[in-house]
């Protein structure tokens, strides 16, 4: 009962609790409704007005919108105004600047080109809107006018810089390896060809001059460069002329084969490629460029010209002076210095585009004329060997090795040029080329038809072999250069096949060698046979074989040769003991009077037959000894250990055999008068023998 009770009153409790806070909230939710009400009041009344502010404020706004366009293109129209009146004002602003000239250092050339740029502009202007304006004809004559005097205010900055490149400072600068790394402001390695603030004034006047679609100054610049260049070749030339025509080094001369064998008994003798072979070391050193300084005097003494054995006429007139041939290749190693200097210097003045065409204009003339001197060269080089003066065309050789040498550098220099210039320089390497070839092959045929006929009357080695060898000699040290030469006739291509050596040029020299001596060896066997006297025949082959042979094994011309022939060596030995037999029947004669083994039985009593046998055997041996020492002490073989070899075995073929008659018919009593006819004991006989081939004879 109580606890219902107690139940109840708390529900009743809750109920009016609940009843109070439901009571509370629709208060409050009232009150929220008033006040939302009143904020949408308030919301609306400001939008209103906020309208109304709108509807009032936007045509101001737009108004001074528009205001603010027109004052914008007032302002535009002011300052085009100003500029158009500045085009019609700019011919009488500019007219003193134009009349004046562009000056004669970078400000006032600013300046003019400043002018000049306000004439373009006024000049566009009126060709775009009046074009028949009066305006538009003094702005395009003031235009033209100082157009004009910018190209030549271009080429008289140009001629202050003409200067030619000294030919001291040239030759030095041939050795200057690293030119192009260099700033030429701190070089003083370079010649100072265009001084940096003209080089400023032409960089900016080309470059006006091009954006200006004048390109006249491409050509001024073309050929007042070719001009230095031509100048500077030119007074190296006559530099050289000077140094090589002076005191100092004598009288000029080329590397001549020597006329004849020095002497009839020397067997040893220098070759004469002294000079070739400095001339070759300095065109070397300029090739490559070496860090020694040349000498200012370029000439190389090379001692006294001599006649060729070719032509005993040859009177000297032609290639006299072997100097101008080192000249022409100092010339064209100086023309590649120069080029590339030239390039180097127009890198900034003239454009990438325009760089080949100005090139070319640059080296033009110079490369005609070095194109000229070879074509002279080589013609002097030809009418030498018309006249079969081959030694001096020897030249040819190291000429050749250094431009091919150089081929390569000059290609890259000109590589973007013309191909005319290209062909130019292939040109000068074909005609040497061909005129080599054609001085190796006829040489060749010279030795088949050398129509001198005079022999030497001892049998000495002749003038011929002695200056063959000296050729092929001198030919050693231009190997590689004559294998390129002779390995374009299809010919030596042929024999080749065949060697299958691995290093070409050597074998192409050893074919040529092997030609040569085949040659020279039909040559002297066919002249021997003017030669009545057998010995002296069998001498002069003997002689002159073993000249070559020893020649050959002195120098490297045996090891080229063995490539072409392995068994000529062999050959030679072979020839000279022919030689060496048909020699030794020179003795039949005598030997007939002393082989004879004829018996005695009857002691000193000999019949009368028998006696004047006797007497004819001993006068014949006395009168064939004598008649043999008399002929054969005028006979020379200068080579003394085959002079020794040939008395050693005159002696073993006649002294046993005489000794064995002496012994045996001396002391018969065939005559009264026995110092008639037993003139000479054996000992005698080898003395006499010992006199043969008698250097002082």
């Amino acid at each position: 009962m109580n606890i219902a009770e107690e139940s109840r009153l708390e529900i009743t409790s809750r109920v009016e609790k609940e009843q109070a806070n439901l009571s509370l909230l629709q208060e409050r939710l009232s009150k929220s409704s008033q006040i939302t009400k009143g904020i949408c009041n308030i919301l609306n009344t400001f939008e209103q007005r906020l309208s109304r502010l709108e509807e009032t404020i936007l045509p101001v706004y737009n108004e001074t919108e528009n205001l603010q366009k027109a004052q914008y293109n007032i302002d535009c129209t002011l300052l085009m105004l100003d500029n158009v009146i500045g085009y019609y004002e700019v011919s009488s602003n500019v007219e003193h600047i134009i009349e004046k000239g562009p000056g004669e250092n970078t400000v006032e050339l600013d300046r003019y080109i400043d002018a000049l740029n306000r004439l373009y502009n006024a000049q566009k202007y009126f060709e775009k809107n009046i074009p028949q304006s009066v305006e538009l004809i003094n702005v395009s004559s003031f235009f033209h006018k100082g157009s004009d005097k910018l190209n030549a205010e271009f080429k008289t900055i140009l001629d202050k810089c003409n200067t030619p490149v000294l030919p001291v400072v040239l030759l030095d600068l041939i050795n200057f390896e690293d030119w192009k790394n260099i700033n030429p402001k701190e070089s003083k390695s370079l010649p100072k060809l265009i001084m940096p603030e003209y080089k400023e004034q032409l960089i900016n006047i080309s470059t006006w001059l091009l954006n200006h679609n004048r390109d006249e100054f491409l050509t001024v610049y073309g050929k007042t460069r070719g001009s230095v260049l031509q100048r500077s070749l030119t007074m190296l030339r006559n530099h050289q002329k000077s140094v090589s025509g002076g005191s100092v080094h004598g009288t000029t001369s080329s590397p001549m084969l020597k006329p004849k064998f020095q002497t009839r008994h020397e067997t040893r003798r220098q070759p004469s490629t002294r000079r070739l072979q400095a001339f070759e070391r300095k065109a070397g050193r300029m090739l490559l460029k070496a860090s020694q300084t040349l000498e200012h005097s370029t000439g190389l003494n090379l001692g006294a010209r001599r006649a060729s054995h070719l032509d005993t006429s040859y009177s000297g007139e032609e290639m006299d002076n072997e100097q101008e041939m080192e000249n022409y290749l100092i010339c064209v190693i100086a023309l590649h210095k120069l080029m590339q200097i030239e390039q180097y210097l127009m890198k900034d003045i003239i454009t990438v585009t325009h760089r080949p065409r100005v090139f070319e204009l640059i080296v033009r003339e110079a490369m005609d004329t070095l194109v000229q001197d070879g074509e002279n060269i080589v013609m002097r080089a030809k009418k030498c060997i018309q006249r079969h003066d081959f030694g001096t065309v020897l030249v040819i050789f190291p000429i050749f090795k250094q431009l091919r040498s150089l081929k390569p550098d000059f290609e890259r220099t000109v590589e973007q040029c013309d191909l005319n210039v290209k062909q130019k320089f292939d040109s000068i390497l074909q005609m040497l080329q061909s005129t080599g070839a054609k001085a190796l092959d006829d040489f060749i045929e010279s030795l088949r038809s050398d129509s001198v006929t005079q022999l030497p009357p001892d049998g000495t080695v002749h003038e011929l072999t002695s200056n063959v060898i000296m050729f092929l000699e001198q030919l050693l040290d231009y190997s590689d250069t004559i294998g390129i030469v002779l390995a374009q006739d299809p010919s030596y291509a042929k024999q080749l096949e065949k060697l299958k050596y691995n290093e070409q040029n050597k074998a192409v020299l050893g074919l040529y060698i092997k030609k040569v001596l085949v040659q020279l060896n039909h040559t002297l066997i066919s002249k021997s046979e003017q030669y009545n006297d057998v010995a002296l025949k069998s001498l002069f082959r003997l002689n002159n074989n073993n000249y070559v042979l020893k020649s050959l094994q002195r120098s490297n011309l045996l090891e080229l040769y063995l490539i072409s022939e392995p068994n000529c060596e062999e050959y030679y030995y072979n020839s000279i003991q022919d030689h060496k037999k048909a020699y030794s029947h020179c003795w039949n004669k005598l030997l007939n009077y002393i082989e004879w083994n004829e018996v005695f039985t009857h002691g000193d009593k000999l019949k009368d037959k028998e006696r004047a046998f006797l007497k004819e055997k001993f006068a014949g041996f006395n009168k064939e000894i004598d008649d043999m020492s008399k002929l054969q002490r005028g006979y020379s073989v200068p080579d003394i250990e085959l002079r020794e070899s040939i008395k050693r075995d005159n002696k073993e073929l006649i002294i046993p055999k005489y000794n064995a008659f002496f012994n045996k018919y001396s002391n018969y009593n065939f005559t009264k008068n026995p110092e008639k006819y037993i003139k000479h004991k054996p000992d005698e006989v080898s003395a006499i023998i010992d006199r043969f081939f008698d250097v002082a004879a």
